[in-house]
């Protein structure tokens, strides 16, 4: 990757999809040490978000899951990502974003809302959705579990804006923890390392690689969300069987299958059926859509918004005996040349994130996320991770081109004392 500024100090911001917390740090080999330089400001709670924008929200953060998985469609093999997780990453880089560089984060992410509201409005979807751990849950049934938060790591003595950390304070909890990458970035790696496997219930390890941190780096902003939920109808365990799934080459594997009967949502669409399977609570479900044989690339050619809520609205109740395979996968995926391809260059080239430093210095460099889903009898456990990682660069000399394509003069000679030991001249230097 290019730039016509020169990469100097990284900032790497991260969101993790899956639970929050952070510990400051330390020197080397010891216990990191929490050190806080935190926003005055609380984070704002129980505040009603008008129902116009938070429809404009999550109406954009479905049409960017959409619009990702078209771009990420061609990619081999299983594929899960969080796309409120890279929302959300995302949405706390764009709070320091400023010209183009926000306009076209605009666009890619589908922010409809001035800042003034976007950020406010996901501090209000983050509350609703961490209610869902509230639902009723039936005698011997386990709760459902939704936990989101977030937070910083900034290193001691970088500056950044007060009006930055007070919109993160105030929209998403994030208060800043002062950390010192520059004497020992193994200490606070594998601190960020473990607190991520802590919070995920090791489901996302080492999401944080050697040598993505520096004595350079200068931030790290977490976002943590952690999903656990039982079926509404569990499967029973001695219902499943040994099966055959139909891979897309045409070859077969083996798999566990879980059957079941219920009444649950169900379509038969043009080219594909739909059932959706409630989990415990009844506020949120999975929605499965199985394409006819063969037509598994055409159904996802045609998956967009507009078609999407059409699907799920002409759903309705049917008696469906189900037979559902149990999976567990973990994906990888760098999502800095999609983003590029959906039109968000200018974070990543001649970037204007002045709104967090006061300077041009930033720019995005990678964007890595990282899934993990798990489906059984009982239900789903799901983590993700997403790290947006910035670099502060510094202008470059353009450079100068030099071919040596006619006669020339050479020598060599000692550095330290100066004294010339061959001397000579080429004008020819095919002759022999």
């Amino acid at each position: 990757m290019k730039f016509n500024r020169g990469a100097h100090a990284v900032m790497i911001m991260i969101t993790f999809s899956m639970l929050l917390g952070l510990t400051g740090c330390a020197a080397p080999g010891e216990p990191v040490q929490e050190s806080i330089a935190q926003s005055d400001l609380p984070r704002e709670v129980g505040t009603e978000i008008p129902a116009g924008q938070l429809d404009a929200l999550t109406d954009g953060n479905g049409q960017f899951a959409l619009d990702l998985y078209q771009q990420l469609r061609s990619e081999q093999g299983n594929l899960f990502f969080s796309p409120y997780s890279i929302s959300l990453a995302l949405a706390m880089t764009y709070a320091g974003a400023r010209g183009e560089t926000e306009t076209q984060m605009a666009e890619v992410m589908h922010y409809t809302l001035p800042q003034d509201d976007l950020h406010p409005a996901f501090n209000g979807l983050d509350q609703i959705l961490a209610s869902r751990s509230e639902a009723e849950v039936p005698e011997g049934g386990e709760p459902l579990r939704i936990n989101i938060a977030n937070s910083i790591w900034g290193q001691t003595g970088y500056e950044f804006l007060q009006s930055f950390l007070d919109t993160l304070a105030a929209n998403y909890g994030a208060g800043l923890r002062l950390v010192d990458y520059i004497s020992d970035i193994e200490g606070a790696r594998q601190e960020i390392n473990d607190w991520v496997s802590d919070e995920t219930e090791g489901k996302i390890e080492n999401l944080i690689p050697q040598g993505a941190l520096d004595p350079m780096t200068r931030l790290v902003l977490a976002n943590a969300i952690y999903f656990n939920a039982s079926w509404l109808h569990a499967f029973e365990e001695h219902a499943t069987q040994d099966g055959v799934f139909h891979v897309l080459d045409g070859s077969e594997v083996d798999v566990a299958m879980m059957y079941q009967g219920e009444m649950f949502n169900y379509l038969d669409g043009d080219g594909f059926q739909a059932v959706e399977l409630p989990y415990i609570g009844d506020e949120t479900s999975m929605v499965v859509f199985l394409p006819d044989e063969g037509g598994f690339e055409a159904f996802e050619a045609m998956m967009t918004t507009e078609a999407l809520d059409g699907w799920l609205e002409s759903m309705s109740q049917h008696q469906v005996w189900l037979g559902l395979p149990r999976f567990e996968y973990t994906v990888e995926m760098n999502l800095t040349q999609a983003l590029q391809d959906m039109g968000m260059q200018r974070a990543f080239f001649n970037a204007d994130f002045s709104g967090m430093d006061g300077t041009l210095d930033l720019v995005i460099s990678e964007v890595i996320h990282k899934a993990f889903v798990s489906v059984d009898e009982e239900g789903t456990e799901a983590a993700a991770a997403t790290a947006v990682i910035m670099r502060a660069t510094a202008i470059m000399d353009p450079g100068v081109e030099l071919v040596v394509d006619r006669p020339f003069v050479y020598l060599i000679r000692d550095q330290e004392t100066g004294t010339i030991l061959f001397m000579g001249r080429v004008v020819n230097p095919a002759a022999e």
